[in-house]
């Protein structure tokens, strides 16, 4: 009993965590927000989230497993692979050039050490199935050495210092460093950055944000519904045994 009771606090904390990330933003928000916001003692808060970096990661586990299923979509839709990951890095650039708190998200994620590692292990799986036609003798090894450079790639691609360099020219001097590592040739690095750069990649990066942001609350509901039909299956055990 005590333990279903946890598992559902910590479903509310990561629900209402989410309002504040996404609105105000992860850098402004702050454990109080979240506590006054449901009522609870900060002790609540650490015992299922120690620091505010731990629940972070809770939102960049849900993240990589959503950026599987769009690429799983968008490959469905006839966009290649390729494509699909280079659509996904534009649109999440979009996303950070027009929303300060989406932006202010994902650098907190390539900043944590932890959540990086999490990027880097989703991304390097990823990058071993779509890739590895183009680097056939490659060692599990060498995939994760190339993410450790794509990571860094991505993370400079999100940030702009001083008078920034357009959208568009850092999606395409981004999109052309990480194909290279993966032995891309040229002609078909270009044929993808210019499909890419045709789309409608900002419409897409708010379609994206905002998908992102069902996602963890129908995520969350459905871990609350699978809980209580648990519990009441536990009920239902117990009287057929009286």
């Amino acid at each position: 009993m005590p333990r279903r009771k946890v598992k559902t606090k910590k479903l509310d904390i990561t629900r209402c965590a989410s309002k504040y990330f996404f609105e105000l933003g992860y850098s402004s928000t702050t454990p109080k927000h979240i506590c006054e916001e449901l009522g609870i003692y900060t002790g609540n808060l650490t015992y299922y989230f120690p620091t505010k970096e731990h629940l972070l990661r809770e939102f960049v586990e849900m993240l990589g497993d959503f950026q599987w299923k769009m690429m799983e979509h968008e490959a469905n839709e006839g966009i290649s692979s390729i494509l699909a990951i280079c659509l996904e890095l534009t649109a999440m650039a979009a996303m950070c050039d027009e929303n300060d708190a989406a932006k202010d998200f994902y650098l907190a994620c390539y900043c944590s050490p932890m959540c990086l590692a999490i990027i880097r292990r989703n991304d390097t799986a990823r990058a071993k199935e779509v890739f590895q036609d183009c680097c056939p003798d490659w060692s599990d090894e060498q995939f994760a050495e190339a993410e450790l450079l794509v990571s860094g790639i991505e993370y400079a691609t999100l940030m702009t210092v001083g008078t920034p360099i357009s959208l568009e020219t850092r999606i395409a001097g981004a999109l052309n460093q990480i194909l290279s590592i993966y032995q891309i040739p040229e002609s078909v690095r270009k044929t993808k950055i210019q499909k890419v750069l045709a789309m409608d990649y900002r419409g897409i990066g708010r379609r994206v944000f905002k998908e992102f942001r069902q996602y963890i609350d129908e995520t969350n509901e459905q871990a609350l519904t699978a809980l209580f039909q648990a519990k009441n299956g536990e009920r239902c055990d117990r009287e057929e045994t009286i």
